[in-house]
């Protein structure tokens, strides 16, 4: 108000009351978002929402505009504001990831009685980012046990849109929809999920239209290579696999990204001796 505005409090409630007003007018559903909702005093806050309300808001946004909330405190400030509000306006979240923390904070507004989040594909967004799309969808059905209006086999596919089009991509260990997603390289962790694949994973790839990967290294185990060799058709005795496994080590351990293709060669031209 003081550094961007230039307004007063009472100039700052009067335009609240002008604009929702204005809007109402004009046949709008009208959602209210008090920027740097979570910076503010809380008495003063109150006041805003009130005042939005009393023009004909409909919904009422409190955004961490610059991600300093952490879940315990917003879970407590959206309870309050979700009581203050009443059943007829719905409140919505809208949290940036400075700490991040967005999607925690997310859920966390969720739980105490939000019933919208703002959220953007892959969490793209100003400094930081914005809450993730995927991650708060996965987090309200399967943490918060909610049900979502969402085709979450879609999600890796639309993450993946977004990537290409903004030329932004996806980190590698991103949660849900990054390419290590459902990555497993150590040899215990391998084996887990080859027996059944829940013992290393919260959640299916297909779930989220993504993809289980095996991956070789210096952490690799027999378990996983005899899985990947057999289904490029080549079977090897354990002997044959450990002497396989060594010169995969000794690659990746030189610093080389060690392929299926690269396995298949060592294995096919220990065969071949």
């Amino acid at each position: 108000m003081k550094y961007k505005l230039k307004m007063t409090r009472e100039e700052v409630l009067n335009r609240i009351y002008e604009s929702v007003r204005y809007a109402k007018d004009h046949g709008m559903i009208v959602e209210f978002s008090p920027e740097d909702a979570t910076r503010t005093e809380e008495d003063f806050l109150f006041t805003a929402i009130r005042t939005a309300i009393d023009a004909g808001a409909d919904r009422i946004n409190i955004p961490d505009t610059v991600g300093v909330m952490h879940p315990f405190k917003y879970y407590d400030l959206i309870k309050k504001i979700v009581t203050f509000v009443g059943d007829r306006i719905i409140v919505s979240v809208h949290c940036h990831n400075d700490f991040g923390l967005a999607t925690a904070n997310s859920l966390a507004g969720v739980y105490a009685g939000a019933r919208q989040v703002h959220v953007t594909v892959n969490g793209i967004g100003e400094r930081a980012g914005n809450a993730s799309l995927e991650e708060v969808v996965m987090g309200i059905k399967k943490l918060l046990n909610y049900e979502v209006n969402v085709k979450t086999w879609k999600l890796y596919e639309i993450s993946r849109f977004v990537a290409e089009m903004t030329g932004i991509p996806v980190p590698y260990f991103k949660a849900i929809v990054g390419d290590n997603a459902f990555g497993h390289e150590s040899g215990i962790h391998v084996h887990g999920v080859i027996e059944n694949p829940f013992t290393y994973e919260p959640i299916s790839p297909e779930e989220v239209g993504n993809f289980r990967r095996l991956a070789l290294g210096k952490h690799s185990g027999i378990h996983g290579l005899r899985k990947l060799l057999e289904e490029q058709g080549i079977k090897l005795n354990e002997n044959q696999l450990r002497v396989v496994l060594n010169e995969i080590k000794k690659l990746a351990e030189s610093g080389h990204k060690v392929s299926v293709e690269d396995a298949k060669n060592i294995a096919l031209k220990l065969l071949s001796q």
